[in-house]
């Protein structure tokens, strides 16, 4: 590969609407994965490119766009854009296999296990998890910054963030006590908010800037989407969500919406936004997208 350091410093793209933004992530996320794919065949590639295909791409967004924020040339970010998204679509997988949440759709798409078998869902997984890590190593950015997300990642996907949070989260349907709303917070900041602060991060890690603005957000921004995601689960449309929803309730797990019904929990959520983007303030006109982004989050839930 050739030294494509200097790409940091080539102005970025002019900032845009969210929607535009959220189709142009999701585009260079899935086009770095299916070129990384290139040349192979059989089940578990083909699974990997259903995994991930069909999402919003939020958090290829956010690392795109916080990049765009400090003066970052998409070229440098896009490796990290595409890794995140492997990550996230790979819990995804694991998350709807039988022994997890057993689900047959995933955005509104046959889940990997019912479209193939439960031992194609395992290994396209698993071959998502290691490219996220291949995608990294082949960011076109500062030797320093690359190693700083991929160390950064390890930790968020990993027993310090997503896993451990996902394995709170069922040890929490076996404890003869219910949690309360302390521990659900604590929880999905490891299983769905390290993820999103993670890519919240990836502008100033490859900047080398200051980072609690953005960490702040991101903190924020990854509590709110999963009140949203509850709310959604209490009272959304399977065919709009794109997968089954009252399952929390069916299976009497707390969640903010049972601890603090649904106007408490949409509430929280609103305060939760402002904060958000209220930590955006040192950017000022330029973070209007990733304000919008924010809520975008707790909208689709109303």
């Amino acid at each position: 590969m050739t030294d494509q350091s200097h790409t940091i410093r080539i102005s970025a793209l002019e900032r845009q609407p969210l929607e535009p933004a959220l189709a142009q992530a999701a585009k260079v996320a899935q086009a770095r994965i299916g070129f990384a794919l290139t040349g192979m065949s059989g089940d578990v590639p083909e699974a990997m490119l259903h995994a991930v295909s069909g999402g919003k791409a939020m958090r290829a967004f956010l690392a795109l766009e916080t990049a765009r924020l400090h003066g970052i040339n998409p070229v440098a970010a896009a490796g990290a854009a595409a890794a995140i998204e492997c990550i996230h679509a790979y819990s995804l997988v694991h998350d709807d296999l039988p022994c997890m949440d057993d689900d047959d759709l995933r955005r509104g798409q046959p889940t990997v296990h019912k479209k193939w078998d439960e031992a194609t869902a395992v290994l396209a997984g698993d071959g998502l998890q290691a490219l996220a890590f291949e995608l990294l190593m082949q960011a076109e950015c500062q030797p320093r910054a690359k190693l700083n997300l991929t160390m950064s990642l390890s930790h968020a996907a990993g027993a310090r963030g997503m896993v451990g949070g996902q394995a709170a989260d069922i040890a929490a349907e076996k404890a003869a006590l219910p949690l309360d709303l302390e521990d659900i917070e604590a929880l999905q900041a490891s299983k769905t908010g390290a993820l999103i602060e993670w890519s919240a991060l990836v502008g100033p890690r490859l900047a080398e800037a200051e980072r609690e603005p953005l960490s702040i957000y991101g903190t924020r921004l990854g509590l709110a989407f999963q009140i949203a995601d509850d709310l959604l689960d209490h009272s959304g449309d399977a065919t709009v969500v794109g997968k089954a929803v009252g399952k929390d309730a069916a299976a009497g797990k707390a969640t903010f919406v049972s601890l603090m019904g649904a106007d408490g929990a949409k509430s929280r959520a609103n305060d939760l936004v402002e904060e958000a983007c209220d930590a955006l303030s040192p950017y000022g006109d330029d973070a209007e997208t990733l304000k919008e982004a924010a809520r975008y989050v707790i909208e689709r839930a109303h």
